[in-house]
């Protein structure tokens, strides 16, 4: 069997995850043959982790040198629609880290790539590939539940992003760095389209973390309305302390599907530094979907042969338009329609300073 040749885009946190994952579970079908990052120390670290011979500070480079089958794009959010449009233009399947872009005007770029190129984009999910996930979205699609009525989903990171992710400009704020998840899930778990949705936020811990960054929000809360009638309640924090959480609960016509827990044993109470639990917190969300992230690598590779990509995007997109809307929503303070978002072909205003580099 002739293996993929892959280019790992990015070299940070995620980059060296999906490395490890792409090694030690599709080693025998795919090979990190390029790493790219403009870090060269960086990415000089990653590959000699991983025994990857060559890295290079961008994919033109790497291209220069290789013969290539796919990439899995680990940048930052504002980097997304440039990497993925010209990994697509060479020819190559992607894997892509949510939010799939800063707007929808990138979003349709990178379908528009897509289509144009016949190649597989899959989108990083994770929680599409985990197995409690999946059960209780097959349970919920049985109708054994009966149909659901209100679904709470909620992520608490344990630390602060990185300085980036923290400015809207150039990430839209934790509603799409770190929420991104619980609004494709509870989108997922509705099988339904979002009608609205209104957005609130606070600040606690940023001034005390040296956090200056205008419109910055440690605490969100977002409340959507589904074309079946279902609500939806996502809330956010990060940085926590106690460690990374991530349930989501739906009440339906029948009764009630919970996933999810604070650990492996549960917890009876936590508070920063000198909690009291019954067993440990999950530390990190590298630790809570460990199983998920090294599916997510395999159905990748198997998509480079022609299955079925679980995610992509179309759930890409609706989660941008959610991220959108739920920002509107919190700088205007009201309801905002989702039909508002998608007629517009316009980049948001708030997003109307030049991109940095990272």
């Amino acid at each position: 069997m002739i293996k993929k040749q892959i280019c790992m885009i990015g070299a940070g946190r995620v980059g060296r995850l999906h490395t490890t994952n792409l090694v030690q579970h599709a080693g025998e079908r795919a090979e990190i043959v390029a790493i790219c990052d403009p870090k060269q120390e960086t990415a000089q670290k990653l590959a000699a982790d991983f025994g990857v011979a060559h890295t290079f500070a961008s994919l033109a480079d790497a291209l220069d040198r290789h013969e290539l089958d796919g990439a899995v794009i680990t940048t930052p959010t504002f980097t997304h629609c440039t990497e993925a449009i010209s990994a697509l233009r060479s020819g190559l399947h992607v894997h892509l880290e949510k939010p799939m872009a800063m707007n929808l005007v990138e979003c349709r770029k990178i379908n528009e790539a897509a289509l144009a190129a016949r190649r597989s984009v899959q989108l990083g999910f994770m929680r599409r590939f985990d197995d409690d996930f999946v059960a209780a979205e097959e349970l919920l699609r049985s109708g054994e539940a009966g149909r659901p009525m209100l679904i709470k989903s909620l992520t608490h990171g344990p630390g602060l992003p990185p300085a980036w992710a923290n400015d809207l400009r150039t990430s839209n704020g934790i509603l799409a760095e770190v929420n991104s998840h619980d609004l494709d899930a509870v989108s997922w778990f509705a099988a339904a389209e979002p009608v609205d949705i209104h957005v609130r936020a606070a600040n606690f811990k940023g001034a005390e973390r040296g956090v200056v960054t205008d419109n910055f929000y440690d605490t969100i809360v977002a409340t959507i309305g589904y074309d079946s009638g279902a609500l939806a309640v996502v809330s956010g924090v990060c940085p926590v302390d106690y460690g990374y959480d991530s349930r989501i609960e739906v009440v339906t016509t029948n009764g009630l599907v919970q996933v999810g827990d604070t650990g492996p044993g549960g917890l009876s109470v936590i508070t920063a530094g000198s909690g009291v639990s019954r067993r440990s917190v999950y530390a990190s969300w590298q630790t809570r979907f460990a199983d998920a992230y090294a599916r997510e690598m395999i159905e990748f590779v198997a998509a480079m042969d022609g299955a079925p990509v679980r995610v992509g995007l179309s759930e890409g997109t609706r989660a941008v338009a959610l991220v959108l809307a739920g920002t509107l929503s919190l700088l205007e303070n009201r309801v905002v329609p989702i039909a508002e978002v998608m007629r517009s072909d316009a980049v948001p205003s708030w997003q109307r300073t030049p991109m940095g580099t990272y």
